[in-house]
C-alpha cells in the first residue's frame, strides 16, 4: 500500500506544477509560493488540530533554517516551470537525490585529515560515478533549453539550484525527524516561511493586476500541494523496513514521468532524444544514489545512525 501512496504523492506534486504552469501566466513566483504557503499552512493547522498535535515547538533555529531553505527551493522551482517546458522543470526538482550524493562526497573532503591512517578520504568510487551521471543527465536535458535565449537559460539555472536547495531541505526534515518532531508540525512551519517570505517579496515588488477567474488556479496550487506532502508522509510511515523504505523512496520518479506526460498532453511539449535520455540518466543516479546511502545507514554501526 505504501507504493500507491507514494504514487499518488508524485501525482499530486506534478498535477500541482500544472497548475503553477498556469497560474504563472498572472502572477509572480512570490505571488505562487504565497498563496501555497497561506493553503498549506491552513490545512496543516487544521489536520494538526485533529490529530491532537501541538505546533508549538522547541526547535524553531531547525524549523527556520528548514524553512529559509525549502522557500528559496520553491521559489526557484515555480520560476523554472513558468520558463521552461513543465517535463524539464520536473525533472530538474527531482535532482535533490544526486545533490544529497554530491554532498556526502564533499563532506568526506571537507572533513578529512590527512594521517598515516587515512592518506586520502574513502570518496566511494560508485557514488562519484552515479553524482557524474546524474550531471551528464543535466546536461543531456538542458541542452534543447539553452539553445531558446537568456530566459530558459536563467530558468535551467534556477531550476537547477531549486534541486540542489530541496535536497539541503530534505536533510533537514530528515535531522528534525530524528529528534521527534512530528511531519504536521515541521510542514506547518514550512507554510509560515512560505508566506513570511512570500508576502515580503510581493510587498517589495509589488502585486500582480486582478486576473478576475484564473485566481482560481491558486487554490489547488496549495490543496495539491498538501495532499502531495501527506501522501509522501504517509507513504514512508507505512514502509516498515529498509527494502520497503528504498522502494518508496524510488517510487517518488514517477512524477517525472506524470510531468513529461502532462507536458506533452496539455501543453504540447516536444521533448527531443536527448532530453529523454536525459531524463532516464537523472532516474537511474537518483535511484541508484538513493539505494548507496540506504546501504550505508544500514551498515553503519548502531551508535553511528
Amino acid at each position: 500500500m505504501q507504493a500507491l501512496w507514494m504514487v499518488l504523492a508524485a501525482f499530486l506534486f506534478a498535477s500541482m506544477s500544472v497548475c503553477v504552469k498556469f497560474g504563472s501566466a498572472y502572477f509572480t513566483s512570490a505571488e505562487l509560493v504565497l498563496a501555497r504557503g497561506l493553503i498549506g499552512m491552513a490545512l496543516l493547522a487544521w489536520l494538526a488540530r485533529a490529530r491532537g498535535v501541538a505546533l508549538a515547538t522547541r526547535y524553531p533555529r531547525m524549523h527556520a533554517w528548514r524553512a529559509f531553505i525549502g522557500v528559496i527551493s520553491l521559489g526557484g522551482w515555480f520560476y523554472a516551470i513558468a520558463q521552461l517546458p513543465l517535463p524539464t522543470a520536473v525533472t530538474l526538482n527531482y535532482m535533490s537525490s544526486v545533490w544529497i550524493a554530491a554532498f556526502l562526497v564533499g563532506g568526506a573532503l571537507v572533513n578529512w585529515r590527512p594521517s598515516p591512517e587515512t592518506p586520502r578520504p574513502a570518496l566511494q568510487g560508485p557514488l562519484l560515478l552515479t553524482v557524474a551521471a546524474g550531471f551528464v543527465g543535466v546536461v543531456l536535458l538542458l541542452r534543447p533549453s539553452l539553445g531558446q535565449g537568456p530566459g530558459q537559460a536563467l530558468g535551467a539555472l534556477v531550476g537547477l539550484l531549486s534541486g540542489m536547495c530541496a535536497a539541503l531541505a530534505y536533510m533537514q526534515v530528515v535531522a528534525l525527524s530524528r529528534i521527534g518532531e512530528p511531519e504536521e508540525r515541521t510542514v506547518f512551519y514550512f507554510g509560515v516561511g512560505s508566506v513570511v517570505a512570500g508576502g515580503a517579496a510581493v510587498l517589495a515588488t509589488g502585486h500582480s493586476a486582478w486576473p478576475g477567474w484564473p485566481v482560481l488556479w491558486l487554490l489547488p496550487i496549495g490543496v495539491l500541494a498538501a495532499g502531495g506532502q501527506l501522501c509522501m508522509t504517509r507513504a514512508y510511515a507505512s514502509a516498515h523496513t529498509p527494502r520497503a523504505t528504498l522502494v518508496v523512496a524510488n517510487l517518488q520518479y514517477s512524477g517525472i514521468v506524470f510531468g513529461a506526460l502532462y507536458g506533452m498532453a496539455i501543453f504540447g511539449d516536444i521533448i527531443a532524444p536527448s532530453g529523454w535520455a536525459g531524463m532516464g540518466l537523472i532516474i537511474a543516479s537518483g535511484i541508484v544514489a538513493t539505494a548507496l546511502r540506504t546501504r550505508s545507514v544500514a551498515s553503519a554501526p548502531a551508535e553511528e545512525l
